[in-house]
């Protein structure tokens, strides 16, 4: 079992939204064995894959056994709604004594061309992309003035959000909102010690790319996968996303702020 001082997340507490699966669910369990005490978010209609890895967090977290914990906390609800972020932060606070990271993960895609965008599908995809991860800024940022130790706000962009892509306008236009939000954040409370960054996957192997690549891709033959132009080989995890949210989560990324990194295989040169 590792020591408190050996884990960088030792009595500090993160949120994670859309936790229930995929990426989300990958960046709990990483910063869970980095010791983190865990509050996930996702639908209410998704709290059963939040119970599971609730479950798994306490029962593998490295401070099980030195401390009572909890080590794991669900809150659910639609990051978009305002009373809904406040309680996420608020509940994490009072749960776990603090809040020292918050993760905006949760995402939603609609794909089309540009000429045919369903305006319902726009708004929510607005709706939650950028609407939810400003709430989740907003209140994280508000808890952490109030704290007085600093801390850290992580957002999910993409490639998308460096880059457009045909039959992506609603979704790209919400990931350049996100690095935009992120370098105005990064200005704003760095004077408190906050740091803000964004992680940026181009296809990573869940759902949301698998679903995306049904419309992308639907003139390719049956059974053969997509080919993406990249540098390197193979694909990204979602692991691989979740250690470099390790990282920006960590004081070993202490004076960094305002940045936007790509975890894509250089599929985007920057």
């Amino acid at each position: 079992m590792s020591s408190t001082t050996e884990l960088t997340g030792a009595h500090k507490s993160a949120v994670v939204t859309g936790a229930a699966q995929g990426i989300g669910r990958s960046i709990a369990i990483r910063l869970a064995q980095d010791g983190y005490n865990l509050a996930l978010n996702d639908l209410p209609v998704n709290k059963p894959q939040l119970e599971e890895l609730a479950a798994e967090i306490t029962n593998t977290h490295p401070l099980k056994g030195s401390s009572q914990g909890p080590f794991a906390h669900i809150i659910v609800g639609d990051v978009s709604d305002s009373a809904t972020v406040q309680k996420i932060v608020n509940e994490t606070a009072s749960t776990f004594g603090s809040l020292d990271v918050m993760v905006a993960n949760a995402g939603f895609m609609r794909l089309g061309p540009v000429q045919d965008i369903n305006e319902d599908d726009y708004e929510k995809v607005m709706a939650i992309n950028a609407r939810g991860t400003m709430l989740c800024f907003k209140y994280a940022g508000q808890q952490m003035i109030k704290q007085g130790k600093g801390g850290s706000l992580i957002a999910a962009s993409s490639t998308s959000g460096r880059q457009g892509h045909a039959l992506t306008a609603s979704y790209t236009m919400s990931k350049f909102a996100i690095r935009g939000l992120v370098h105005v954040t990064a200005l704003d409370l760095g004077r408190f010690g906050i740091r803000c960054n964004a992680y940026a996957p181009g296809p990573v192997e869940t759902q949301l790319t698998r679903d995306a690549a049904l419309v992308l891709f639907k003139d390719l033959p049956p059974g053969e996968p997509p080919k993406f132009d990249r540098a390197l080989p193979g694909e990204a995890s979602t692991m691989d996303v979740a250690n470099l949210v390790a990282f920006l989560a960590s004081p070993q990324s202490s004076f960094i702020t305002g940045q936007t990194y790509g975890i894509c295989g250089g599929f985007y040169l920057n």
